[in-house]
């Protein structure tokens, strides 16, 4: 009974645990949506009240329009960027229409002209830029017509305006941070790396090499994406810091942040490692050279560092991220790890040049995981000691 017990608490925690980390995750996009909703509203009501006054008919769309794109950027910087981009494209698209309504009229050749210019703008313009141009003179075709100079200089300052409203709301109001989501990523990278490592070494241990060789090489190569994804994230926080006026009463959050880069280095170094592992094992496991296969002793010590070299990696990441903390607890179990797998790697090194392993024509194979695993580990030693 006791037993039973024990087993279903187990499970529930094996299944609560995830539960959590779900709703934790929905709750942080819950209170996003609602800093931006409030951001939006106090952007858009600014810009009306600040238009309003001295726009014609009291219409400041434009400026309101403009206003919420840039309180909605994902960053400061970025609002910043589309800022000038908008305003740009904007002037470029009110001014081809004051000439095409000068020379040819609101007409279909008007538009004709309007569309081939926006389309041979130029390659160094993107798709959005030459479609907002178009879009721009096409709308302000008729009324630069009846008056020109009117109609090329509101729809500009509300652009403006309604610019400057959304950028200084963005700055000011919680301006978007993404330490969190940099941090997650580069803990899901490393328990990624962690999780294979350790997988291969329970399989070498158990005689699985066979069998689940080319899923541990799928599996590295697969590793790309979740790269690709910690690297975008990484260069978001590094975006979301500039000009951020978070950052100047929490100057810890940017001295974390710089180290990121660095263990995002590390772990992708040590990626290039564990898929050369991989690799080398599933062709040994294929072999059809019965002498190049690798002794089950060798395999059984490598499976231990390969246990090892998984709680390195994934302390390495922990060290990283409370760098500026007081709490040495990770720095010393990636220590400790280290040092461990150190030590089995000159043992193993030592058997293998005194020929105490079997197998000798697989010598090359040997070296190759040796060496993957002797680089791993100084990338893993580098990182620790800087």
């Amino acid at each position: 009974m006791q037993d039973s017990t024990i087993v279903v608490e187990r499970t529930a925690l094996t299944v609560s645990a995830p539960v959590r980390a779900l709703a934790r995750r929905f709750q942080g996009k819950r209170a996003d949506h609602v800093v931006h909703g409030v951001k939006t509203v106090i952007a858009a009501l600014l810009t009306w009240a600040v238009v309003a006054p001295w726009v014609p008919q009291n219409q400041p769309y434009l400026a309101v329009a403009t206003a919420v794109l840039m309180v909605n950027a994902s960053t400061v910087y970025e609002s910043v960027r589309k800022a000038a981009q908008s305003v740009g494209a904007r002037i470029a698209g009110l001014i081809i229409a004051l000439a095409a309504a000068r020379l040819l009229g609101p007409t279909a050749g008007a538009v004709t002209v309007i569309a081939l210019i926006a389309v041979l703008a130029g390659p160094r313009r993107t798709a959005d830029d030459r479609l907002q141009i178009a879009s721009t003179a096409v709308i302000a075709l008729t009324a630069t017509a009846t008056d020109p100079m009117g109609h090329l200089f509101y729809p500009v300052l509300q652009t403006l305006t309604g610019a400057v409203a959304g950028i200084a709301v963005n700055a000011l109001v919680l301006p978007p941070l993404y330490l969190n989501e940099s941090d997650s990523a580069l803990r899901d990278l490393a328990d990624a790396l962690g999780s294979l490592l350790h997988d291969m070494g329970s399989g070498l241990a158990r005689r699985q090499l066979s069998s689940k060789g080319y899923g541990w090489l799928h599996q590295a190569r697969a590793l790309d994406k979740r790269l690709t994804h910690a690297e975008q994230q990484i260069q978001q926080a590094d975006e979301s810091l500039r000009w951020n006026t978070r950052c100047v009463a929490h100057t810890r959050r940017r001295n974390t942040a710089h180290t990121k880069s660095d263990a995002f280095k590390v772990l992708r170094g040590i990626a290039i490692q564990v898929r050369g592992i991989a690799r080398t094992l599933a062709d040994s496991a294929h072999d059809g050279h019965t002498d190049h296969h690798l002794g089950q002793q060798f395999l059984d010590r490598y499976s231990q560092a390969l246990h090892l070299a998984a709680a390195a990696v994934q302390g390495s990441v922990e060290t990283h991220l409370i760098a500026d903390t007081s709490d040495a607890s990770p720095r010393e179990r990636l220590r400790t790890a280290i040092e461990e797998t150190l030590t089995w790697h000159h043992a193993i090194t030592d058997m293998i040049g005194l020929g105490r392993l079997t197998k000798p024509g697989a010598w090359h194979v040997y070296g190759s995981l040796m060496t993957d695993l002797e680089r791993l580990l100084s990338d893993l030693d580098h990182a620790h000691k800087h």
